[in-house]
């Protein structure tokens, strides 16, 4: 059952391997916990009041709400599978729900602070100092996510429309529109990428080490890093939260939240809404210094 609802995953639902591997350690830890505690050798026989055990077990060993939670989910989705496979008659996840957590806002950059890092701080003139610079740029023009910039190839990029063609989540192609600005920008870095290496293609990254192999999530986490260290006080400091910067500016600028949706590659507008947060607190700042009844 388990192998097959994994295979379910992979090949038609086409679910990154991180996720697969996600599900099937959450998995295999409430199989190993309805052993120890229930003497339960198969998940298809746990009922509601054992699953409900569980999340109590996960809470009291200090658990977030939110890895309960997804934990949790992968339980619902893999029991949906089994229901829907025959293998069971009842669904033990139907009346479980979620625990409620605490809603935390995305942290995001300045727009003051932005232009410093893109336009006050002295990148090298060669290719690691430009590439750096594409890095920090590309990451804040587009908020693609990390795994998205990584596996970009240059064939993806089309600076005669404007716009990049990502892989996003899902395997699922989108097109988010480049800015004349940006757009002269990567022209300057495919020159100085044409004179670095020999013998460019199309397949070749975008954004690459000194070596020409792809970049890899640690190099461009140390690139992001350094540079918000220099003008950005908040403590968080990743390529995430150059995502959540370019969501945040784009609606404090007035766009409209589906266009964001879009462009962040979001399935649902739920998890684009949490961006609208910032924004009303921007508003919110501006009636109370504006306003003279505030």
């Amino acid at each position: 059952m388990l192998f097959s609802f994994l295979a379910h995953l992979e090949f038609e639902r086409r679910a990154s391997g991180h996720t697969v591997a996600a599900y099937q350690y959450d998995l295999e830890q409430f199989s190993d916990f309805l052993k120890s505690a229930f003497g339960i050798g198969e998940l298809s026989d746990a009922g509601h009041a054992e699953i409900r055990a569980w999340m109590v077990d996960l809470i009291e060993q200090g658990l977030a709400a939110t890895t309960v939670n997804r934990k949790i989910a992968t339980l619902k989705s893999f029991y949906k599978f089994l229901l829907r496979s025959g293998e069971i008659e009842r669904d033990p996840t139907y009346k479980v729900r979620s625990l409620k957590k605490p809603k935390r806002l995305p942290a995001f950059v300045q727009e003051a602070a932005m232009d410093k890092v893109l336009d006050e701080f002295d990148y090298s003139d060669d290719f690691e100092g430009q590439r750096d610079r594409m890095v920090m740029e590309f990451l804040y023009g587009t908020g693609v996510r990390l795994s998205e910039l990584i596996g970009l190839r240059w064939a993806q990029v089309d600076m005669v429309k404007g716009e990049v063609k990502v892989l996003g989540k899902g395997k699922k192609y989108r097109i988010i529109p480049i800015s004349s600005g940006m757009n002269k920008n990567i022209i300057r870095y495919q020159k100085l990428f044409q004179e670095t290496f020999p013998n460019v293609t199309e397949s070749d990254y975008f954004i690459v080490r000194n070596s020409r192999e792809p970049a890899y999530p640690m190099m461009i986490y140390r690139i992001v890093k350094y540079h918000l260290a220099l003008f950005v006080q908040t403590t968080k400091r990743s390529p995430h939260v150059l995502r959540h910067t370019f969501a945040t500016h784009l609606l404090n600028k007035g766009a409209d939240l589906n266009a964001v949706k879009d462009l962040l590659g979001h399935a649902s507008l739920a998890a684009t809404q949490v961006y609208t947060h910032n924004s009303i607190e921007k508003l919110r700042a501006v009636f109370e210094q504006a306003h003279p009844k505030a």
